[in-house]
């Protein structure tokens, strides 16, 4: 194949690669979330994401050791203090999503939690 035919193949198809960056189904850039659980409390404890949208928490614990759970999504991570935990998930319906401490960590741990809040 001559280097003309070449470059009219690649202009002919190329414009269909940048168009389906765009397209319906295309993968959705990655929400990053920095979240601090604090005793008794996840801030921040409400998350907003897009169905198809893949979500990075990146969790700091500066007092004592804790766990997210989000049973929903079947993940969950232990919270060391000193170093970040991550967590990836990628919501594939809609609708309010609870997570929770799971490591208990002192009086007041059993109201430790948020939500997930995913939108079409």
């Amino acid at each position: 194949m001559g280097p003309d035919r070449l470059r009219r193949l690649l202009l002919l198809f190329a414009p269909a690669g940048v168009l389906a960056q765009w397209a319906p189904g295309a993968a959705a850039a990655p929400l990053e979330v920095r979240m601090v659980a604090r005793r008794f409390v996840f801030e921040p404890d409400t998350i907003h994401a897009r169905v198809g949208q893949p979500v990075l928490l990146r969790i700091t614990a500066p007092e004592v050791p804790m766990g997210l759970n989000l049973p929903d999504f079947h993940v969950r991570v232990d919270i060391v203090p000193g170093k970040e935990a991550q967590l990836r998930f990628t919501p594939t319906q809609p609708g309010s999503f609870a997570f929770a401490c799971d490591v208990f960590c002192g009086n007041g741990h059993e109201q430790m939690g948020g939500t997930v809040e995913v939108s079409a």
